[in-house]
């Protein structure tokens, strides 16, 4: 009888093999998500293709693409890589960063998409669909439900700020797709992947950059050192690219950050010229206050609150790694604005202006997925009800008033632009008719708009991006390298002091044209006279 016992406890069949205990959690103790059909990503699949499609009809039909400065120049950076008096790479500049132009650039070759915007709202509405399908899948499997996860996904594709950065061309959608790509491998626990991620997300925007520290720190716990030494070599492929990038061409890795064109740069020329501080510079309680209030704007009171409530629910879930991943670009921004580096005005709080209020779209991604927890830790016979409040309150501000006037982002662009189109129109209805060869020498920023209205092609003119001619032109002797039969200068800036020198000593210029609009720099446009006599 005892070696009958033995034997039975040695042997390798256990007794009661019907009734064997569940297998634990995996590491972290999150439960795994149950497997949902295909009928789940079907349905994130239409919803998001279908509402990014409509955002794109939308405000595509009402000629909103390029109200954002913005919007413009990355289109025009796309353009220049090959419409140019000096095409190629060089052409992507040194301060945005280079993915979304490159991938716009393949759109910008077809002329009327160009001229029209959609060479860049194409691309950028195609992000903004697979972001949500990478936010879909990763709330699905970080929450265990598909329900909640669709909550999520239509809570952030339909809020109106968002939508409207998703179908312009501006690069807030690519790198939503990237961060949702990372926070699907990060729950997931994909090192490769996470670093794909971050990899595009710091070619899209430096905010990437700063995810870079806190997910390889995550990744030493959850794959060990090994496994965070791979992520951050792919991660930081970046980041190394663009300093690279920075030194051969511009002599300095850091040209980006403190060069000529950087915001750094830009901020203490106009301290230096007696602009007063911007709001929450080195103020941590007002950088706070600033930041919070532009969140509150951007995604409206009543997800701002379902948000809060739900990062407990989504901590109850065990979602601790996908919780601290959101909190990384809020917390960027606090710290930007705190550093000087990226200031955002709401019309709520001094100065009372619009600008910037897009950077508060950082905290969306949080607030969605706490309102899409809540739903996923209703019990199921509360769950239609939770799903009810969680997405009707969370779209109640845009439901109760919906206006494009309640869209802070919308009504940014449209504020902001109202005097640049207003002399870009005028500029560029003078020049179509009266355009007719021979270049024109211009700084190509705001002015970009003015070429695409008037049909003029790109390598038509020279500009900053043209290196050793541009150079050569604006700051050499205007009697021996100012060539160009057409100038068009800000009053005050380099190309109007050029005009004046070439009076003296070059190539006589007539001032054929003066835009001047309120709130807005004058515009004045130069034609060639006749030149030196030898």
């Amino acid at each position: 009888m005892q070696k009958l016992t033995r034997d039975s406890k040695n042997s390798k069949t256990p007794r009661n093999s019907s009734k064997r205990k569940p297998a634990p959690p995996p590491k972290g103790g999150r439960k795994t998500a149950r497997p949902g059909g295909w009928l789940g990503w079907a349905a994130a699949l239409v919803i998001s293709a279908s509402i990014s499609a409509a955002a794109l009809w939308w405000f595509h039909s009402r000629g909103y693409l390029l109200y954002y400065g913005d919007a413009l120049a990355h289109l025009t950076i796309a353009r220049r890589l090959f419409d140019s008096r000096t095409p190629g790479y060089e052409q992507i500049g040194t301060v945005w960063l280079p993915l979304p132009h490159w991938i716009m650039s393949w759109f910008a070759r077809h002329n009327a998409w160009w001229l029209s915007g959609l060479a860049g709202a194409i691309p950028a509405a195609i992000a903004q669909a697979l972001a949500g399908l990478f936010l879909f899948a990763a709330l699905r499997h970080a929450l265990a439900s598909t329900t909640a996860a669709l909550v999520g996904l239509l809570l952030f594709l339909l809020n109106p700020n968002a939508a409207y950065l998703g179908a312009i061309p501006m690069t807030e959608p690519f790198f939503a797709a990237a961060f949702w790509a990372l926070a699907y491998c990060v729950v997931r626990g994909s090192v490769w992947g996470a670093g794909l991620a971050v990899c595009a997300a710091t070619l899209t925007r430096y905010d990437g950059w700063f995810l870079i520290p806190f997910v390889a720190a995550y990744f030493v716990w959850r794959a060990g050192l090994r496994g965070a030494l791979v992520f951050s070599l792919i991660a930081s492929a970046g980041p190394l690219y663009w300093l690279g990038h920075n030194w051969f061409y511009y002599s300095d890795p850091l040209e980006f950050y403190h060069g000529t064109y950087s915001a750094k740069a830009i901020y203490q020329r106009a301290l230096d010229q007696g602009m007063a501080r911007y709001p929450g510079d080195h103020a941590w309680f007002a950088a706070l206050a600033q930041l919070r209030e532009a969140v509150r704007l951007t995604a409206g009171t009543p997800l701002a609150i379902l948000g809060l409530l739900g990062t407990l629910a989504l901590l109850w879930k065990r979602a601790f790694a996908l919780a601290g991943l959101l909190l990384l670009p809020p917390l960027f921004y606090w710290l930007s604005i705190y550093f000087s580096g990226t200031p955002i005005f709401v019309p709520t709080r001094e100065p009372y202006s619009y600008y910037n209020t897009r950077y508060a779209l950082a905290a969306l991604p949080w607030l969605v997925t706490g309102a899409a927890a809540l739903v996923a830790a209703a019990p199921k016979r509360l769950r239609i009800l939770a799903v009810l409040l969680a997405f009707g309150g969370g779209m109640s501000t845009w439901i109760s008033y919906p206006r494009a006037e309640a869209w802070i982002c919308w009504k940014e662009s449209q504020v902001n632009s109202v005097a640049r189109r207003a002399w870009t129109d005028e500029a560029a209805e003078y020049l179509a008719r009266h355009y007719r060869g021979g270049g024109v020498l211009t700084s190509l920023g705001d002015q970009a708009g003015i070429f695409m209205r008037a049909g003029l092609p790109l390598n038509h003119v020279v500009h900053e991006g043209n290196g050793p001619d541009w150079l050569a032109q604006v700051y050499g002797r205007p009697e021996h390298f100012l060539h160009q039969r057409w100038v068009v200068a800000r009053s005050g800036d380099p190309l109007a002091e050029l005009m004046m020198r070439a009076q003296l000593r070059g190539p006589r210029y007539e001032k054929v044209k003066t835009v001047a609009v309120k709130d807005a720099p004058v515009l004045e446009i130069y034609r060639l006279v006749e030149r030196m006599r030898r």
